[in-house]
């Protein structure tokens, strides 16, 4: 049986200028009844604090959301810490960063955040996500709910659930126990390794079925993207964060000439022509 603990999703806002959205991050404790005041007491108390590529938040809070929660929802803890190193700052510690291994190539706080929250997949709920924090469906249609590191986002689930499996039988078969139970455990224990793409169904909830071929150019378009941004994290030098921005911000223009002013605020909350700046210089900040 899972290690089961609650899991808890935060949000602060980004105050950079062109950066409409909120930073996001996971606790294994309610920071409304326990504000720790900082990693060391997090520590000391047997908590869980993932930074996903930022600074330590004692609590959340956002113009929208007064107390920052973004939700919480059962989760295995072990396999929580498995995905991403917890209680350590993702700039110092590889092992923090799950598969959002280049921060602005890979993905942003909302990705890492949810790499974290796969975990509260559990007898095949579906996995909470930060979808509620400003500046998601901006970040979700460029990186994606995990990332653009597909493959390795796959393998990294394969062998964290591999690794969070209750240990076998040393009775009798127990080679044949030791493997139905890791296969039983990805497939009734978890949510599956490709859960639901929300942005898809984001935007076919808002452009509505009269408006299918529209929504499949967006989703072609997104894919094309994604493709080529994939590509970068094979770069022999890392962009810079106006680079990252810059790329970003073409893909938003090419959607907005696709969309519509309209369409486009709908899916994506801000203007057309918005400059965006999903990528921070120094997100630990």
């Amino acid at each position: 049986m899972a290690a089961s603990r609650k899991l808890y999703a935060w949000a602060v806002p980004i105050i950079v200028p062109g950066s409409p959205w909120d930073h996001t991050w996971v606790t294994s404790y309610d920071n409304r009844a326990h504000p720790y005041p900082d990693i060391a007491a997090v520590k000391h108390a047997k908590q869980d604090y993932w930074y996903c590529w930022g600074g330590f938040h004692a609590q959340g809070g956002t113009p929208s959301l007064p107390d920052g929660s973004l939700g919480s929802q059962n989760g295995d803890i072990k396999l929580a810490r498995c995905l991403a190193a917890p209680n350590a700052d993702c700039s110092a510690s590889f092992a923090a960063r799950g598969t959002i291994f280049t921060y602005g190539v890979d993905g942003v706080c909302h990705q890492l955040a949810n790499q974290v929250l796969y975990a509260t997949g559990l007898g095949g709920a579906r996995p909470l996500t930060v979808s509620m924090a400003g500046g998601y469906w901006l970040s979700s249609g460029i990186y994606g709910a995990y990332g653009l590191q597909h493959s390795a986002w796959r393998n990294k689930i394969a062998a964290c659930t591999a690794a969070a499996a209750p240990p076998p039988s040393r009775a009798h078969g127990a080679t044949r126990t030791r493997q139905s139970s890791s296969r039983g455990r990805t497939m009734k224990d978890i949510a599956s390794p490709n859960p639901p793409d929300e942005f898809e169904e984001h935007v076919g909830k808002i452009l509505g079925a009269d408006k299918l071929p529209l929504a499949a150019q967006l989703l072609a378009l997104r894919a094309q993207f994604q493709t080529a941004a994939a590509a970068l994290a094979h770069s022999a030098t890392a962009p810079t964060a106006a680079e990252l921005n810059a790329r970003n911000q073409r893909f938003l223009d090419d959607a907005a000439k696709l969309l519509g002013d309209a369409d486009y605020f709908a899916i994506f909350g801000v203007k057309p022509g918005t400059k965006v700046n999903l990528v921070l210089p120094d997100p630990s900040k």
